[in-house]
């Protein structure tokens, strides 16, 4: 446990999107926070910042979690990747692909967390069903409520992925 009184900062390590971040911080600092006023990487939205509209999702160390409910200082020494990791080679993630393909986008509030989330969801489900996306995008709070367009994309790309496309987050396809 880190103890450190409330005028301190601490000095933490972590990579994000594969670029090495050092930098001193707040104890109390959200990740959220770190991540948009510190390494100005301002896709990870905020919305309630009480972990229930699942915008600011990121993943840590390959797991989707609320960046607006966790510390900077607890992300110390982890690997984390927000939507702007997502596309490589000036090439969007086949998630990003499918967004637009499928209109999935409206407002574009909440597509970076539901687009995170939707990585590690179909990281770990190969064949997902219908109710079982529905069921990932609980956590998430679409305030235009397309949530049609968002699970065919999710749809089309359980099916691109089965039949061979990657989809590990690197962008690559094989």
């Amino acid at each position: 446990m880190i103890q450190v009184s409330r005028d301190q900062t601490v000095e933490i390590r972590l990579k994000i999107n594969g670029k090495v971040y050092q930098e001193r911080v707040e104890p109390r600092k959200l990740l959220s926070d770190f991540l948009r006023e510190d390494c100005g990487l301002s896709g990870t939205h905020v919305g309630c910042e009480h972990g229930v509209c699942g915008a600011c999702t990121v993943l840590v160390n390959g797991s989707a979690v609320r960046s607006c409910l966790m510390f900077a200082v607890q992300a110390a020494d982890t690997e984390i990747m927000t939507v702007e990791g997502l596309a490589a080679d000036n090439r969007p993630h086949p998630l990003q692909q499918a967004f637009t393909e499928c209109h999935a986008l409206q407002c574009g509030f909440c597509t970076p967390g539901i687009l995170m989330s939707s990585v590690e969801f179909l990281n770990s489900h190969s064949d997902p069903t219908t109710d079982q996306i529905k069921e990932m995008l609980s956590g998430h709070l679409c305030r235009c409520t397309g949530y049609k367009g968002i699970i065919e994309a999710i749809e089309k790309v359980a099916s691109r992925q089965k039949e061979g496309e990657k989809i590990d987050g690197s962008g690559d396809t094989v």
